[in-house]
């Protein structure tokens, strides 16, 4: 069956689908054109009941568009209607392409991730067995519940079942969107729709044995060690990893940083990390992730030494500190996250040759402009840039925590022969 978009849309090339300002006054037709192309494109084919779906995504991004206040004052109502219709449409055809089998096991993975911690009481003492066994239990009501929902939203019939692996794949994708909706607290916080169904769902268990106290902390005395001896700026890229935000800046930019690791560590071939990092995203303690992922003691203590390196690789990689460091509100516009003071302190700490370096790299110029002014290979260039980020990391964390004292400043900085520095203050 082939596609093509109408002339409302007035694109003479394909390029132009991306553009959201295409779409003209013929909205709803315009849209359901171009989502259909999206289809055309990642299955090859339209399968059955894909104009439905299609219709039903539309209809909810057009309501959600009306409704948003900030949306209709944003002045891009065209520009959200797509953005929306295709992160929804992309979450149906993943599930699609994973098929209806596969596809319920990966929501069921995720969701029970989500609940792990919050279907039985903070002072239960239960293994995974016993959570699972709990999660199973609770995971059967949320899918009739958010069936009932589904049916509501979409003005459906009491009795719709989804039957097509297009229609199974739109409910599947419309469930993990309803687990995460976030629901607002009297507290002013706000917590995601699953989690407060499944705290609910604790509270009618039977209480449990309190767990000894020390078995509530996040790292057990083995992993506690290990913290103190990852670098600063290890720490620091997990707190942020783990922490709650509710600034969409933020939020859009925690979620490139844990994307692009993910990403990176699936090019290292470390899916034994990846699954590592999924877990530690939702702060599960130790033990848990030990019986989760079949750990014993040392096997752990090797997987975090190999994170660790590789979540340090990555924050320095030259392809990625950029993004890594404007996360952490510690890039090179902030001066890597210093006080004026500490910033004196660390660019006295180098030499001429990485103060030129720093230099260059405030200039915003590019890599290879930049290794040639300094007549290095991009590989060198790599490396001097890392002793200067690691450098950086150290002074300010070191000042910060008074592990340096005034005479070990002033003694590293005696070494420094008096020069003219190139680099801003």
């Amino acid at each position: 069956m082939d596609i093509t978009t109408t002339q409302s849309l007035n694109q003479p090339s394909d390029n132009q689908l991306t553009t959201p300002e295409v779409l003209t006054e013929n909205n709803t037709q315009a849209l359901n054109e171009l989502l259909l192309q999206e289809v055309l494109s990642q299955l090859g084919k339209i399968p059955s009941r894909t104009a439905a779906v299609l219709n039903r995504i539309i209809v909810e991004v057009e309501r959600i568009c009306e409704k948003s206040d900030r949306i209709q004052a944003s002045g891009k109502i065209n520009e959200w209607q797509l953005s929306l219709a295709r992160h929804r449409l992309e979450k149906c055809l993943s599930y699609y392409k994973l098929g209806s089998k596969q596809g319920r096991t990966e929501l069921h993975s995720n969701l029970s991730v989500m609940i792990y911690r919050h279907v039985a009481q903070p002072q239960s003492q239960l293994g995974f067995s016993a959570r699972y066994n709990l999660i199973e239990d609770f995971l059967q009501d949320f899918y009739t519940e958010s069936l009932r929902i589904f049916r509501r939203e979409n003005q459906l019939e009491a009795d719709y079942t989804p039957r097509t692996q297009m229609e199974i794949a739109e409910y599947m994708g419309f469930t993990e969107q309803y687990a995460k909706r976030r629901i607002n607290l009297r507290s002013g916080n706000n917590q995601q729709l699953i989690i407060l169904r499944a705290q609910t769902f604790a509270k009618r268990q039977p209480s449990e044995t309190a767990v000894d106290i020390e078995q509530t902390m996040e790292f057990p005395k083995d992993e506690g060690a290990i913290e103190q001896n990852r670098s600063a700026l290890t720490q620091q890229v997990r707190a942020h990893l783990i922490a709650e935000t509710t600034d969409p800046y933020d939020f859009v930019l925690r979620d490139r940083v844990v994307q692009e690791l993910i990403e990176y560590l699936e090019d290292q071939g470390r899916q034994d990390c990846i699954d590592y990092l999924v877990l530690k995203l939702q702060d599960y303690a130790v033990a848990d992730i030990d019986e989760m992922l079949g750990l014993t003691p040392r096997q752990r203590d090797y997987l975090q030494q190999r994170f660790k390196y590789h979540v340090e690789k990555f924050a320095y990689s030259s392809s990625h500190w950029k993004l890594v460091h404007q996360w952490l509100g510690a890039d090179l516009d902030q001066k890597l996250g210093m006080s004026s003071q500490k910033w004196e302190v660390f660019v006295e700490q180098l030499d001429y040759s990485q103060q030129q370096l720093l230099s260059l790299k405030q200039s915003h110029l590019s890599e290879q402009q930049i290794a040639k002014k300094l007549g290095c290979t991009p590989k060198q260039l790599k490396k001097r840039w890392t002793k200067v980020l690691q450098m950086a990391w150290m002074t300010r964390n070191s000042v910060e925590n008074n592990n340096v004292s005034k005479h070990q400043v002033a003694s590293k900085s005696n070494k420094v022969a008096r020069r003219k520095t190139p680099v801003a203050a």
